[in-house]
């Protein structure tokens, strides 16, 4: 049985501490060791920040700490009350995101690898709408289907990323269902991303959520994940020293973009509010693969 697949099914029952012992354990032997994923971390953190040498290790080792936080949490979530759900999330929404998504009943939200979007989409269930998302299909597939039941349980509705017709079927849900369509957008898969910049360099990333918004007339709107240290009386509730929080970026209607260019002005949007978000909180963008930068690392 694969080894991630053999521990994600242990985990169910294993105290919550030997599991985060284990995956905290495991993630820094791969950091000393200067390890493939570590690698591909500093190389995209960075083009973010500039920083190299020790400045730069100590970045991608806070950045490794937290994705093993990323995938304890996940590990953990289908055990996990709403009370400690709720305890753990946090919201920004200084645009007026939520009144708009509360009015219209629907939205397309593009989001970046960064924090645990899993946890938030268990708590937007309950608090927002219904989410709907796309997820990368795992090989072997058990281990794909047990990510996908996991989120289930907390009440997402998960699509396989298997090409035109998944699109075909976020249209249909976009058009007709009160839900919010939460797509990871940073990392391109499907081969036919949009150019942009972002810190300074040339990247291409996903065309999914500008594209559907434009498709369904919904409002696209940017969503950055971060984490935060809690406190007393909140971090007991919680469970945990760490909590999330959920920001809110500028709404963005696709009928203010101009017809000629909608999806490229739409992408550019939510990019900018993603480079800058990502820039503040590099430590937790889990970008351990290959990211969409266009040009050669100087």
């Amino acid at each position: 049985m694969n080894g991630f697949l053999l521990a994600f099914r242990a985990s169910r029952y294993a105290p919550r501490s030997l599991i985060r012992a284990l995956i905290w354990t495991g993630t820094m032997v791969q950091w000393a060791r200067h390890a493939k994923p570590a690698r591909r971390l500093e190389d995209n953190l960075h083009r973010v920040t500039g920083l190299q040498g020790a400045e730069l290790r100590a970045l991608s080792r806070r950045g490794m700490a937290s994705t093993a936080r990323y995938y304890a949490e996940t590990f953990e979530l289908g055990r996990m009350s709403p009370r400690s759900v709720d305890a753990r999330v946090r919201v920004e929404d200084p645009h007026g995101a939520l009144a708009r998504i509360a009015d219209d009943g629907r939205a397309v939200l593009a989001l970046s690898h960064s924090g645990n979007w899993d946890l938030v989409g268990a708590f937007a269930c309950r608090h927002i709408l219904p989410v709907v998302s796309v997820a990368e299909v795992l090989k072997p597939r058990e281990v794909f289907d047990e990510f996908v039941a996991l989120r289930e349980k907390v009440g997402m509705r998960i699509l396989g990323h298997e090409g035109g017709s998944t699109f075909r079927e976020l249209i249909r849900i976009g058009r007709n269902d009160r839900a919010i369509v939460c797509l990871l957008a940073d990392r391109d898969l499907s081969g036919s991303g949009i150019a942009v910049e972002m810190w300074g360099h040339g990247v291409k990333v996903a065309p999914g959520p500008a594209a559907l918004s434009a498709a369904v007339g919904s409002p696209l709107i940017p969503v950055h994940v971060h984490y935060e240290r809690l406190h007393g009386r909140q971090r007991l509730r919680a469970r945990s020293r760490w909590g999330t929080v959920l920001r809110f970026g500028p709404v963005t209607d696709p009928a203010d973009a101009p017809a000629d260019d909608r999806v490229g002005h739409l992408t550019r949007a939510w990019v900018q509010f993603m480079s800058e978000s990502i820039g503040d909180h590099p430590e937790d963008w889990h970008m351990l693969q290959r990211f969409g930068w266009t040009e050669t690392h100087g």
